[in-house]
């Protein structure tokens, strides 16, 4: 993992950038030793106690600019993309480790976990945990405005879903494909207040589905 930020604390009317990636995989020691070993595989994959270890690679990029108009104004650009992918001894990656869309850092016209993947429509009721995904996407555009004391405004407009690399069984539609993903981009719009106690900030968000 690596991370950047240009702001200066000392110049609070500078704009400023950040930045932050990351890259890990998992599985590889486990597969290279059952190979070395020729250790039995069940089902086309290796065991230990029985159970399939995850075998994948996942990649995560974060940029965010904000944009100071005066002491009081600021508009707030932020791309978040990432991507998961399994192989080797495990076709999908771990529930735990993949990525989900809407909540209060993706698209806020949706609660967490209740977004996609694609073109997935789900008929539960209930928190579906089909709604993970492989490949990530969210842009947000965010004005802030400075009201009293350390209370900020915000007005934002969001963008995003998720997508599988595959075409599973339990997530009809959720593919990603180059030739639809872009229509199943999902919009929503809201207002926020802010609380800068400038060693944190506490967010509050109501958003509005634009375009599911």
């Amino acid at each position: 993992t690596f991370s950047k930020s240009t702001q200066n604390r000392s110049k609070e009317r500078q704009s400023f950038y950040t930045y932050r990636g990351s890259i890990e995989t998992a599985g590889n020691l486990l597969q290279g030793i059952c190979a070395a070993a020729n250790a039995p595989k069940k089902d086309g994959s290796y065991t230990i106690l029985n159970i399939r270890f995850a075998q994948y690679v996942k990649g995560e990029f974060d940029f965010a600019y904000n944009h100071v108009i005066n002491s009081k104004n600021r508009l707030v650009y932020h791309f978040n993309v990432g991507l998961a992918y399994p192989y080797g001894n495990e076709t999908v990656v771990p529930f735990e480790k993949r990525f989900y869309a809407g909540g209060a850092n993706s698209v806020r016209g949706w609660s967490v976990r209740s977004l996609g993947p694609g073109g997935y429509v789900t008929n539960s009721k209930r928190k579906d945990f089909n709604q993970t995904g492989d490949i990530k996407l969210d842009l947000n555009i965010e004005y802030r405005f400075k009201l009293f004391w350390v209370l900020e405004g915000a007005a934002f407009l969001d963008a995003g879903n998720i997508w599988t690399i595959r075409e599973y069984e339990t997530q009809k539609g959720g593919v990603f494909k180059f030739d639809e993903f872009y229509k199943q981009i999902a919009f929503s719009y809201g207002l926020g207040l802010r609380f800068d106690f400038d060693f944190f900030i506490l967010r509050c968000d109501l958003g509005a589905q634009l375009y599911d």
